[in-house]
């Protein structure tokens, strides 16, 4: 019985006894940790771009959708005199006989 009971005491110590990790296990785990960190610091800076990007191409479709409101109400005016001199001044720099265009160039 004494016997037994020793047996069974030092099994329990055996099965209490830790296993240490060796150095190389320690410095594995420990580049491992290091290595997901940095790809984390570098997802997170990705996120950080994506997010600038997306406010930027925001801001863009709402001018876009701002000058597309515009020529919507220019079609729906229908084509008048002046809106005609306008696209002929502006876009195909046009005049009347006769007339002066002076530029500023200072800029």
């Amino acid at each position: 019985m004494a016997e037994e009971a020793g047996r069974v005491a030092k099994a329990a110590k055996q099965k209490k006894q830790r296993v240490r990790a060796s150095f190389l296990t320690k410095l594995l785990v420990l580049l491992l940790v290091g290595g997901i960190g940095w790809q984390l610091l570098h997802l997170q800076e990705q996120v950080r771009a994506a997010e600038a990007e997306k406010e930027t191409l925001a801001a863009q479709v709402q001018a876009k959708q701002q000058e597309n409101d515009a020529l919507a109400a220019d079609i729906a005016q229908g084509s008048t005199q002046e809106k005609m001199e306008e696209l002929a001044r502006e876009e195909l720099g046009l005049v009347y006989p006769g007339e002066r265009v002076f530029y500023d160039t200072s800029n």
